[in-house]
């Protein structure tokens, strides 16, 4: 095991195309935000760009606000862990968000680990289109 401290960054965040895990390639960024519209299908997170980690274990966490199941009980985050694969690494961490999207609203805070150690993370603010529509209105008045 590498006695290498991981170099890590965030390469891009925001709203992304469709993404596939059953593929190689990564969804491409079509806008850099935390503000995500509860649109249903909307992909959304991060790409991390690891290097001197090779087969060291990534644990990721997802967590939604308070998302009730089928039978109204909580869900849990989701969380899993992969195996880095090569000494200069990019691996995407997302979501979407599907129906009824009124109940996904609020802050995803989504979280890669190495060795119990917070590596990257990205609080994201689902909220409904209006509210986004709003604070474009805001920025734009004054000039930005």
């Amino acid at each position: 095991m590498s006695k290498l401290k991981p170099d890590v960054k965030i390469i891009y965040s925001g709203i992304f195309t469709k993404w596939n895990e059953h593929e190689d390639e990564l969804p491409r960024l079509t806008k850099a935000t935390l503000h995500v519209p509860a649109e249903i299908d909307i992909e959304f997170g991060f790409i991390a760009q690891i290097k001197k980690a090779k087969n060291q274990k990534l644990r990721y966490c997802i967590y939604h606000p308070d998302i009730p199941d089928d039978d109204g009980n909580i869900r849990p985050p989701f969380d899993g862990e992969v195996f880095i694969k090569e000494n200069d690494w990019k691996f995407y961490l997302g979501d979407t968000i599907w129906a009824p999207e009124h109940n996904k609203l609020g802050k995803w805070r989504m979280t890669l680990e190495i060795k119990g150690k917070v590596i990257a993370e990205k609080t994201f603010k689902v909220h409904m289109q209006e509210e986004q529509d709003q604070i474009s209105a805001f920025w734009k008045r004054r000039g930005l």
